[in-house]
């Protein structure tokens, strides 16, 4: 039988239980740091480019204001980075690193060898993958 409604023949399904795959394995590595995943992904993204406003950010992480405000606001509390209102434009809200956020670099630093270890992948295999996987999250956007 070629069932176009099975469940296995998703390709949203293959790509949720990825993603929930992938970030039950970053969860006790990111427990180590303090941080949840989405928390990580900020310092990613600062940990790349400090000083990045609200809405770069935003951009970066694919996340609208209503969901990246409250993800700001805890994940300043944990006293990794700041908020501050620009000295060139005060609209501009800028997301900067503490020193504590800066020193969580270094802690993090093995986190993305065992993921790619725990993912089973060859290098070529995941550089596809990413490859695939943007591909796809741009299709999709545009139709």
């Amino acid at each position: 039988m070629n069932d176009t409604l099975a469940l296995d023949k998703q390709l949203c399904f293959a790509l949720y239980s990825a993603s929930r795959a992938t970030t039950a394995v970053y969860r006790p590595l990111l427990d180590d740091l303090g941080v949840t995943y989405p928390q990580y992904l900020v310092l990613l993204a600062l940990w790349e480019q400090d000083g990045l406003g609200v809405s770069e950010l935003g951009a970066r992480l694919d996340l609208d204001s209503g969901t990246l405000s409250p993800l700001l606001k805890r994940i300043e509390t944990i006293g990794v980075i700041t908020r501050e209102r620009s000295p060139d434009d005060e609209r501009r809200v800028e997301i900067r690193l503490t020193d504590a956020g800066h020193a969580l670099r270094d802690r993090a630093r093995s986190i993305p060898e065992c993921i790619f270890t725990a993912s089973g992948l060859t290098a070529d295999e995941a550089t596809t993958l990413v490859a695939l996987v943007r591909k796809t999250t741009a299709a999709l956007r545009h139709s």
